[in-house]
């Protein structure tokens, strides 16, 4: 047997993988799978909340969260050195995945660790990443390359020596270049004394690919002033990462056309969503999609019933053919009855026969994730009121059962049951749950709303806004106020609330819609001053303001 071919039997495996600048999304599929796998993650701290993410969410095995700490399993020895780290996780027979910022080819510096893995007979893989250099400037609006096809050069001011510099500055190439906040002027200054000249355009960009990202536009030789205009002031620790372009044909000229991230209509705004991740799903994707952070806090609570009996009877009655329909208005009644059939040993089976009808989008997901597709679901408004419209009146011809089953909670309208008695249905309006005030959220939490730490906050009903003041405190007055229509903005208002945004139906997404346009229509008022584009929490007002009279 060959002494130095790897014993795969023996070793785990390492996973050199590329996280990106910074944005999620910007993982690869590879780097996702690697991370499902791992048994240790060892990331670098830029990127561990992009990669831990993914690891936490399908790993369960314990997990190295970054470099310098001693989370690894008690197996493997705390050690000091990253590589040995690595190779300590991959000798106790582990899946490694190191996760490193941008592309571990060109971003990371991973050559040492993976020479060790090859000494060992260690088996590893590479999974690339977009490097920032690439990614930051896309984000930023800064094409890299003309119809011309310009010559791109990268280059790290932290380890260019004078060649380097002379090369570039006697190139018309565009540079790209990386290096830190506080070093940009420098390396500015470097490019001018080796023959570029002072007017030759340059952005520069920091946080990029993140709701953070911040681009400057400026000439070589006005970079300094430009960053000093800015409020740019140096750091104690040597300043952030940043990427800079430079290059007559970089199209820093036209980035205010271009700049498609930083100009979408919600960016960097952290946007208040009083509902539970899983009711604010699809909700907080649309808010990502406008630029926005949202932040989910729960102001309900889901409790059972006080007395179960009628919930039983009414499960039973499915079973043995009382009903011709069942109604589910939200995900929590779904979530009850199906937890109620877990209970008997019943499973979806249970409803052949019975037409099932559902409100709202979410709802009817976890119905199919339950095995049951719906009959019925309202074309138009997504309300109690949207399903009295598409729902059939009773015909003793074609109906040969006239009872509709409903489980909803304690507190809900009657609305629903007064249409169907209408439309001659009888029905069996079953408690399944009772909503209570969540717990308070954590401090910090809290400080944010009452600070005006939030952009924005969206009211999807009245009891959102009674619960969130009454679990967190009221809102400052910098937050914009963003209602579902006009019951919920007379408690906000009750509340001593100025509601901003009104959405123009009932339904979330129009709400998280409306609140886009407003941030549009902001934004596109600061540039039409000549002010800078800020977000309602870089403002502070002296006195907070009031309700409408």
């Amino acid at each position: 047997m060959n002494p130095t071919a790897p014993n795969h039997s023996a070793s785990g495996q390492v996973t050199f993988l590329g996280a990106g600048p910074g944005d999620p999304g910007l993982l690869t599929l590879r780097a996702v799978e690697a991370l499902a796998s791992a048994d240790v993650l060892i990331a670098d701290p830029q990127v561990l909340d992009v990669v831990r993410v993914h690891a936490r969410a399908q790993v369960d095995t314990p997990l190295q969260a970054s470099a310098d700490e001693a989370s690894i399993p008690a197996d493997i020895p705390t050690l000091r050195d990253t590589a040995n780290l690595v190779m300590a996780a991959a000798r106790a027979g582990k899946r490694v995945v190191r996760a490193v910022t941008g592309d571990p080819g060109l971003d990371g510096n991973v050559a040492e660790e993976m020479l060790a893995c090859a000494s060992e007979g260690i088996v590893f893989e590479v999974v690339p990443g977009i490097a920032a250099a690439v990614g930051v400037p896309a984000y930023a609006g800064v094409p890299l390359r003309d119809a011309e096809g310009t010559d791109v050069r990268f280059v790290d001011a932290r380890t260019a020596d004078d060649r380097c510099w002379t090369e570039l500055g006697t190139s018309d190439a565009t540079a790209v270049v990386s290096t830190t906040l506080d070093a940009v002027a420098a390396a500015a200054g470097e490019l001018v004394s080796a023959g570029r000249k002072p007017d030759t355009p340059m952005t520069v960009t920091v946080a990029g690919t993140t709701t953070r990202q911040r681009t400057w536009t400026a000439t070589l030789g006005s970079v300094a002033q430009v960053l000093k205009a800015a409020k740019v002031l140096p750091s104690p620790d040597g300043g952030q990462p940043v990427i800079a372009v430079v290059g007559e044909r970089s199209a820093a000229a036209q980035r205010d056309r271009l700049s498609w991230f930083e100009s979408k209509p919600l960016f960097g705004w952290r946007v208040l969503v009083p509902r539970t991740k899983e009711q604010a799903a699809s909700l907080s994707d649309q808010l990502v999609s406008y630029g926005a952070v949202p932040h989910e806090v729960p102001t309900i609570a889901v409790e059972p019933p006080r007395t179960p009996q009628q919930m039983e009877r009414a499960v039973k009655g499915l079973v043995t053919g009382r009903y011709e329909w069942i109604a589910f208005t939200s995900v929590n009644a779904v979530k009850a009855v199906r937890e109620k059939f877990e209970e008997y040993g019943l499973d979806a089976r249970a409803f052949a026969g019975i037409k099932v009808a559902a409100v709202g989008e979410q709802t009817a997901k976890a119905l199919v994730a339950f095995g049951v597709k719906p009959d019925l679901v309202p074309s138009g408004e997504q309300s109690a009121a949207g399903l009295l419209e598409d729902w059939p009146p009773y015909d003793p011809v074609f109906d040969p059962i006239d009872r509709v089953f409903l489980p909803r909670a304690d507190i809900a309208t009657e609305t629903l049951v007064a249409g169907l008695i209408e439309l001659g249905w009888e029905v069996d309006d079953v408690t399944a749950y009772r909503t209570v005030r969540a717990s308070p959220p954590p401090a910090e939490t809290r400080e944010a709303i009452k600070g005006g730490g939030f952009d924005a906050v969206l009211f999807t009903s009245s009891s959102t806004v009674r619960n969130l003041v009454g679990i967190a405190g009221k809102p400052h007055n910098v937050t914009v106020i963003a209602c579902i229509g006009p019951a919920t903005a007379k408690t906000a208002e009750e509340h001593g609330l100025r509601v901003d945004v009104m959405s123009p139906e009932p339904s979330v997404h129009k709400l998280a819609e409306a609140l886009a346009d407003f941030g549009a229509a902001r934004r596109d008022a600061a540039l039409e001053a000549g002010d800078p584009v800020t977000r309602p929490s870089e403002r502070r007002p002296g006195s907070r303001r009031r309700a409408r009279s």
